[in-house]
């Protein structure tokens, strides 16, 4: 019974199929690996997008409390809050970007 090949099952075929769509995951997963520079970037911009937005909201309340009579720190206080409530939106859009 030389040279007589049996045919693979379908369960094979299906394994098979699902071995190769695992190697090819992990080759790209190696091809996609960060580096010490990428993780840097990565935070970076984790940190802007989170910063920025507090802090525009810091100096906006600051300047609409300095043209209201009688508010002494109400909008910078909201508009930080708000500036912390966008940042942190930022950062779970980003992350799960």
């Amino acid at each position: 019974m030389t040279g007589s090949k049996r045919k693979p099952s379908p369960d094979e075929r299906e394994l098979e199929k699902r071995i190769a769509m695992q190697v090819r995951r992990i080759d790209q997963a190696k091809k996609e690996q960060y580096t010490l520079i990428g993780y840097t970037v990565y935070l970076g911009t984790l940190g802007l997008l989170f910063v920025l937005p507090i802090l525009a909201g810091a100096y906006l309340g600051r300047w609409i409390d300095e043209h209201l009579s009688g508010y002494s720190i109400h909008w910078t206080l909201g508009m930080l809050l708000m500036g912390v409530i966008v940042g942190a939106v930022n950062v779970y859009f980003f992350i799960r970007e």
